[in-house]
């Protein structure tokens, strides 16, 4: 009879989910709730935010009306731009703001299915995750817009009157902040492939020159042809790549040393 406290702990879980195993219907009416928690989550911040849509707006639109010329402002070309535009804005941050109980409702429905091991790392990357994702939009905000915008008023051709329209800013906007956030989760993905056995740090390390070729790649396809904000994307993806390296390593150590202590058990 084998000692190993990892193998006790699988079966402890395959046991505990034989006896707590649920129907189709039973799962089809936990996710049904799930998702009705999750949009009642988002109707709660879009109720709380709607009347400070404008508000929220000016804030998003300040790092360009910063830098356009004196005496203009931007423009709304569509007759209802005026109060879809702000809507939309709200909508999609009640979603960002509402993630965080996502990812608890998401948690929630497939952690029962997991074994005891892997529960304890997919909960800490799904928070790290969210956290990355804000992370690369402050970044997009605080950082890249005001050089962006900067960059583009400076190289407008002379005689051009710079008025954007309201609804295509927000679309440029929303697009910068996907792509930033996306690009900081290069750390999670780079774990990942480690924890699953796809590849190696070692390896990773190996293929630095291709990463680093393709972060400015992809900094090219996903933010505007100039080389302000695509520098702006490879650079971070860069950084964090290494810090996924490092942290992978840890992983890797940690599963090693685990893997010693169970053979010193079973000696």
């Amino acid at each position: 009879m084998s000692n190993d406290p990892d193998n006790s702990d699988e079966v402890a879980d395959d046991q505990v989910q034989a006896q707590g195993e649920m129907t189709f219907v039973e799962h089809l009416v936990e996710l049904r709730d799930r998702l009705l928690r999750v949009v009642l989550a988002v109707l709660c911040f879009l109720v709380v935010l709607f009347p400070f849509a404008n508000d929220l707006y000016a804030l998003l639109a300040e790092p360009l009306l910063r830098h356009l010329p004196e005496g203009t402002s931007m423009i709304a070309t569509q007759v209802a731009s005026p109060f879809l535009t702000p809507f939309k804005l709200t909508i999609v941050l009640s979603i960002f703001l509402a993630m965080p109980v996502v990812l608890y409702q998401v948690w929630s429905f497939v952690a029962p299915g997991l074994y005891k091991h892997e529960r304890r790392l997919i909960f800490p990357l799904l928070v790290t995750s969210s956290v990355l994702f804000y992370l690369g939009m402050a970044f997009a905000y605080f950082v890249v817009f005001p050089l962006m915008f900067a960059f583009f008023q400076a190289v407008a051709p002379e005689g051009v009157a710079i008025m954007t329209d309201i609804s295509a800013y927000l679309d440029f906007v929303l697009k910068i902040f996907f792509a930033f956030g996306l690009a900081f989760e290069v750390p999670i993905a780079t774990i990942l492939l480690v924890w699953t056995g796809f590849t190696t740090p070692a390896a990773l390390v190996a293929k630095r020159p291709y990463i680093i070729v393709g972060a400015f790649v992809l900094g090219m396809m996903l933010t505007p042809p100039d080389i302000i904000s695509q520098t702006l994307l490879a650079l971070p993806m860069w950084v964090l790549f290494e810090l996924g390296v490092i942290f992978s390593r840890v992983y890797v150590k940690k599963r090693a040393s685990g893997a010693g202590e169970d053979e010193t058990a079973e000696a």
